[in-house]
């Protein structure tokens, strides 16, 4: 039976006024002409999906597991439209469910292996549980607790005794002559054996107790180890036969299997389980034609992942099956018109609409200016926007937005950008750059706090990256732009990292002498840090020291919670600064470097209990336009002029 929905059982939205240019493009080159193959998502397939959200609200059973849900719209042979939804992997642990579109064909072909090796890794996975929770870690921490306090005891006797023997000493000598003081001394120097005696024996007592325990937890945690690399390879097994099995076809109708679209040795697990690629093959197996797709998160946050949030198609699954799948696909009359606005003249169809915003790859164009404005791109240029975002300013009287004769291409690799907060030109004249796939160079300046020739402060801004990321939209940082700003940038380095969306001081090196003794003052505690954040609530203590150790679970990066058993220590001291209505402005110190430390530390219940205002992945649902987290302060002793530097950037909220 055919998966398909009318528009009416989706959402009652009427579109007739809405804009519906696009906001992002799925898109990907045809493997056998190369072509570059775009279907967007755009307000009404986004509209559409809310709808869908809206279903999935009523039902708490979809509340139970995180996951990406989409949905396609798509037009049958006699021009109706109608709807086809998915969900990505298993819902609630099924892969058929009615209404949704199936899974991709060749899964029933390794059923019985697959159930086979699912049964063990869940016994695996059982042991690995048991083995995690065995009696005797809790036993040895509650021993080595209770010896720890014992040793303390003693130490502090111990300490106390001393600080008696040497004062009597000086009066010994002061009072005593010859044998008598020999004597005397000779007495107070045998106490003083007797305790390391003593200390001695404590400590013979403790090793005798726990080291039958520690062999234990150590045999386990070798176990477990053994049990995760045999869980590991199982896995990777199962989804080497599922990929070789798993047929898409395409709107050519051509069959692939997905091992022969991607190198084998490189395909995620659950590569042919997103929303995305069964969406595409079941519209191409049921001679339906998309016309755009949207697809969100919803249930629980996992990682960057928040309910109700539109997302893209992911860079290592579903984006190397993007071309295959289009292939044959018609290409949106938006897109031809884009086309045209690039390659044509003044006579050429307007590149822009009534609402002046043109879509571009995985953003929108904002620009300044209607009908009347400066043409965009003046004549002779050539530009590529691929996947990225192209900021355009400018009205009647505004400066060309590209110098005459520059080539401009992205690539996937770094982003120039312009010069410093002094710099005149966007673009520098005779910089080449580069847009295949990647983002369009970003006009924004970096503020640049301290500068010498070994080292250089910048002030990040809130959404920008420390370093470039995996995929070729996250190629914008930090790192990039000054690569390419700096003359002297081939030695550059990250000293330390700053959250996406953390603003504030960047610490960057110009030589590996000077960053090599710049992160040893890092790992040696020697940085003063100071940030300055708002609670988006009110804190009814106003100092104090958190300290919770904190745990990246790898199968949910970058997500970070408090973990006693294999948490790293994490430390921070704070201080309330004011309270600001139903917020409370705040200062950390971090005396440890931990991922997210900070925001954890404020979102846990055993920390302050209270999200940073805006931190939507820790808890937070208040509205906020950042994340409300500055690093605000910095100091060091230069590793070259060997005087304390101290940095400060004022606080933008």
């Amino acid at each position: 039976m055919l998966e398909l929905h009318a528009l009416l059982d989706v959402t009652d939205c009427h579109w007739e006024s809405i804009d519906s240019q696009p906001n992002y493009w799925y898109e990907g080159r045809c493997p056998q002409s190369g072509e570059l193959l775009r279907l967007p998502r755009d307000r009404m397939s986004e509209d559409l999906a809310r709808g869908l959200m809206q279903y999935l609200a009523a039902d708490d059973s979809y509340d139970r597991e995180g996951k990406m849900y989409g949905i396609l719209l798509v037009e049958m042979p006699s021009g109706e439209q109608g709807i086809l939804k998915a969900f990505s992997g298993l819902l609630n642990g099924c892969s058929i469910v009615e209404g949704w579109v199936p899974p991709i064909p060749g899964r029933d072909r390794v059923a019985f292996e697959e159930a086979r090796t699912l049964t063990q890794l869940e016994a695996m996975k059982q042991e690995l549980i048991a083995l995690n929770q065995l009696p005797q870690r809790q036993e040895y921490e509650a021993l080595f607790r209770e010896f720890e306090v014992q040793m303390q005891v003693v130490s502090d006797r111990h300490r106390n005794r001393k600080l008696q023997r040497d004062e009597k000493r000086q009066l010994l000598c002061q009072t005593l002559a010859a044998e008598t003081l020999e004597i005397a001394l000779e007495q107070l120097n045998q106490e003083s054996r007797l305790e390391k005696i003593e200390r001695r024996q404590l400590k013979r007592q403790r090793d005798e107790t726990l080291q039958p325990l520690k062999q234990l937890i150590e045999a386990a945690d070798r176990r477990m180890r053994a049990l995760k690399q045999q869980r590991k390879e199982l896995s990777r097994e199962l989804q080497t036969q599922m990929h070789a099995a798993y047929t898409l076809m395409n709107f050519l109708g051509k069959s692939r299997s997905i091992s022969s679209l991607m190198a084998t040795n490189s395909i995620p697990t659950g590569t042919g389980d997103c929303c995305a690629p069964k969406l595409l093959h079941y519209a191409a197996v049921h001679n339906l034609k998309p016309l755009a797709m949207a697809e969100f998160w919803w249930g629980p946050p996992s990682g960057d992942k928040i309910q109700g949030e539109f997302y893209g198609a992911c860079g290592d699954r579903c984006q190397p099956l993007m071309g295959f799948l289009l292939s044959g696909l018609a290409q949106n009359p938006i897109v031809s018109n884009i086309n045209e606005g690039l390659t044509g003249g003044r006579e050429a169809q307007p590149l822009l609409p009534k609402s002046n915003n043109i879509s571009c790859g995985t953003g929108i164009l904002p620009v300044a200016g209607g009908r009347e404005a400066q043409p965009l791109l003046p004549t002779n240029h050539h530009t590529s926007c691929g996947t990225g975002i192209l900021p355009v300013a400018g009205g009647r009287d505004a400066q060309p937005l590209l110098p005459t004769n520059h080539h401009t291409s992205c690539g996937t690799g770094i982003l120039p950008v312009a010069g410093r907060l002094e710099a005149q030109p966007l673009l520098p004249t005779n910089h080449h750059i580069s847009c295949g796939t990647g983002i369009l160079p970003v006009t924004e300046m970096l503020p640049i706090i301290y500068e010498d020739k070994w080292l250089i402060a910048v002030n990040k801004p809130s959404g920008l990256l420390s370093v470039p990321g995996r995929y070729f939209e996250n190629q914008d940082s930090v790192f990039s732009r000054l690569r390419n700003l700096l003359p002297d940038s081939l030695n550059l380095t990250l000293v330390h990292r700053l959250d996406w969306e953390t603003s504030g001081i960047l610490l960057l090196a110009r030589d590996k002498e000077t960053s090599s003794q710049l992160r040893q003052q890092f790992a040696k505690k020697q940085v003063h840090k100071v940030y300055e954040a708002v609670l988006s609530g009110t804190l009814k203590i106003d100092a104090g020291t958190i300290d919770l150790p904190l745990w990246g679970d790898p199968e949910n990066r970058p997500y970070q919670q408090v973990n006693w058993e294999c948490g790293k220590p994490s430390v921070t001291r704070f201080q309330v600064m004011a309270k600001e209505g139903n917020h409370t402005r705040i200062e950390f110190w971090p005396l440890t470097g931990r991922t997210h430390q900070l925001r954890v530390h404020a979102a846990d219940v055993r920390g302050l209990g209270i999200p940073i205002l805006g931190d939507r992945l820790y808890g937070c649902r208040a509205a906020a336009n950042r994340l409300q987290l500055h690093a605000r302060e910095l100091s060091f002793e230069h590793p070259q002029l060997g005087e304390r530097l101290y940095l400060q950037a004022e606080t933008p909220f």
